[in-house]
């Protein structure tokens, strides 16, 4: 049985663990932690975990948790996923990795030095729609990719202490939002981008609300990401790919369980279809067990983790603004 602890009262942990954790066998979530006591207490309940840890220190000195979700926000991933790892424990921990790259490689040193698994949880990662899409492109039944696409935007509102509009926590589009389309890209081009230009527009001192990139790689590929949360902005993701023998795109990538298409389009001839799944968080943590257990490698974190956070850093560079923590 992997007994799972929670950093951070946070809204997405039920969806991204404790709901999934439920639905099987081999896992329990069996305590949480956060900067209120009261409500820790308050969360527990609420969610039917059996204990409350007194701070985030004393959560991960527990011997009886195996797996660490760190669901914070990103001020608090390197530090506490660091102590975590250094308890032996594995985490599993909330994109966007780290603040800044330098944070993600001190991350992943130490889970490399540990022998801890550190796995980012780029939920849409795991879901057989992005698998299908990866395996297309890969079979090179579009031929050779030239350019690629791509695109995650939603409202986020603005209100004082709103962690995705707050610089210190690690806020901004592309951190919360952006940070999906650009490990998409990457991931399907297989290579490091090189930043050819970036904007960014803030209403608040550094805190981009709309944020879009072009990038190249090394093969000669080239990639732009949009991401936007600015206000009544509607839900928008999708990834297009063009190669020389067609195209493909994928609409809703994100959450692919709930609605989403594949359009591919090959020497003139089009097919539309969807790839049967769970939802993305429970592919996730089928995924984290799997690592676990030693029938998989991580498809994220490692030298991917670094390689997201240090595209990130700089495309807020060449936007004009300061990567996060510096």
């Amino acid at each position: 049985m992997i007994r799972i602890g929670i950093l951070g009262a946070a809204k997405i942990a039920p969806k991204a663990v404790i709901g999934p954790a439920r639905a099987r066998t081999d896992c329990e979530v069996i305590a949480v932690a956060a900067r209120d006591a009261d409500r820790a207490q308050a969360y527990a309940n609420e969610h039917g975990i059996p204990h409350v840890a007194d701070s985030y220190e004393a959560l991960l000195s527990r011997d009886d948790i195996d797996l660490v979700y760190n669901a914070l926000p990103p001020h608090r991933h390197a530090d506490l996923t660091v102590a975590a790892l250094e308890a032996g424990k594995t985490v599993l921990c909330e994109k966007p990795f780290a603040m800044n790259a330098g944070e993600a490689a001190r991350m992943v040193e130490t889970s490399t030095r540990t022998g801890k698994p550190l796995i980012e949880a780029f939920h849409y990662r795991f879901h057989p729609a992005f698998q299908r899409v990866l395996d297309i492109v890969l079979s090179g039944q579009l031929g050779a990719v030239h350019r690629i696409e791509a695109a995650f935007d939603v409202t986020i509102p603005y209100r004082p202490g709103e962690l995705r509009h707050t610089l210190a926590v690690g806020g901004g589009a592309l951190m919360d939002l952006g940070c999906y389309p650009l490990h998409a890209v990457r991931t399907l081009i297989g290579a490091e981008p090189t930043v050819v230009s970036a904007t960014a527009h803030c209403e608040h001192p550094g805190v981009d609300l709309t944020t879009t990139a072009e990038l190249a790689f090394p093969g000669g590929e080239t990639a732009s990401i949009h991401t936007s949360m600015a206000p009544d902005t509607p839900f928008d993701a999708w990834i297009r790919v063009e190669g020389s023998n067609g195209r493909l795109e994928i609409m809703n990538p994100i959450h692919p369980h709930r609605g989403h298409s594949i359009t591919t389009t090959i020497k003139g001839k089009a097919e539309t279809f969807t790839v049967d799944g769970q939802a993305t968080y429970d592919h996730q943590l089928v995924h984290v067990m799997d690592v676990m257990a030693g029938r998989a490698a991580p498809l994220t974190g490692g030298e991917d983790a670094v390689g997201n956070m240090t595209a990130i850093d700089a495309i807020y560079r060449a936007a004009g603004l300061t990567p996060r923590g510096l």
